[in-house]
């Protein structure tokens, strides 16, 4: 197939969407197909081989068979470039437009799950104005996130009554809507998704943290070598290994994702919590959602043919259906 990788992006994560980017072009030529660079700018300008790309409704995309956009955060992850290959009539790899919104929005995607009785941490939404008060009954120590941001940006790990407001002044410079959640002293486990109808969970993997690193999976210990170690599987018991595995494929079909996923747990001995899930996790060398499928049996290239083949099977699916 010929394929369109997008790289890059308007988000603070742009440059390690190039990283991945790299990744994913390399794998695809690797699995035989003819590959398509395009790069998406900090200002959001399209372009490919030197040009800036003309984006057509209906007309599809560098006459590509499907795009794998390799975007990380808000304006790539969030439901946006999603809909705008909607409306080019190109097939995708990964989420459509509500799973995307949906994941990307740690209020929502955490209110869905409440509302299916998903285990999870308590966790309270604040808006610019609020009182802070409404955040005391989790106590502390909490995590303060923006909600609509990836990759541990902007995150404070809250431990005394004094250092809220400023990890709060600090969230809110990212998004007027922000998640604190209380902390879990359980392991960070980490989950892949692939698959349409039918989707497969890999071997859990474990996070650990390396000496010197904050106590917490922030965004240097994700994407420093070295950082972290991932252990696969998860050093759990197999009961929990499965349990894990379960509710990953339970929380992508219950957000409506298609293709892949990396759904996150913290394992507290038999107890089993999601924490979150990301629609399109990183492709780096040193990015876990590759790592855990090919220590369960599926190497890198025959992970992104895979995606991409259930890319173009969703679309045709979908447009099978008269609107």
């Amino acid at each position: 197939m010929r394929i369109a990788v997008l790289s890059g992006g308007r988000s603070s994560e742009h440059d390690i969407s190039l990283l991945s980017g790299e990744s994913v072009r390399a794998g695809l030529a690797e699995a035989g197909h003819d590959v398509v660079d395009v790069r998406l700018a900090r200002d959001g300008t399209w372009s490919s081989d030197g040009s800036e790309v003309e984006l057509r409704a209906g007309r599809g995309l560098l006459r590509a068979d499907c795009a794998f956009p390799v975007l990380h955060g808000p304006f790539g992850e969030d439901g946006t470039v999603q809909g705008l290959l909607e409306c080019l009539d190109v097939p995708y790899v990964g989420a459509g437009v509500l799973p995307a919104a949906l994941c990307m929005d740690k209020v929502v995607f955490k209110d869905v799950l409440a509302r299916a009785g998903m285990p999870q941490v308590d966790y309270r939404a604040i808006r610019e104005g609020d009182d802070p008060a409404v955040l005391e009954p989790l106590g502390l120590p909490v995590f303060v996130k923006p909600a609509r941001l990836g990759s541990s940006v902007g995150i404070a790990k809250v431990s005394e009554p004094g250092e809220l407001d400023g990890a709060l002044r600090d969230a809110f410079t990212h998004d007027p809507l922000v998640i604190a959640e209380a902390m879990s002293s359980g392991l960070e486990v980490e989950c892949s998704v692939l698959g349409n109808r039918d989707p497969i969970a890999s071997q859990p993997g474990e996070i650990l943290l390396a000496a010197g690193e904050s106590g917490w999976y922030d965004f240097e210990a994700k994407y420093s070598p070295g950082g972290m170690e991932l252990v696969v599987p998860a050093r759990i018991p197999e009961a929990v290994r499965e349990r894990v595995r379960e509710l990953a494929v339970e929380t992508f079909r219950l957000t409506g994702c298609t293709g892949l996923a990396r759904v996150d747990f913290f394992v507290e001995g038999d107890e089993v919590l999601v924490n979150e899930l990301n629609t399109m996790p990183g492709f780096t060398p040193t990015s876990v959602y590759a790592k855990l499928f090919d220590a369960s049996g599926v190497p890198y290239a025959e992970l992104v043919d895979r995606l991409c083949r259930l890319a173009v099977e969703r679309h045709e699916r979908e447009r099978a259906y008269r609107h």
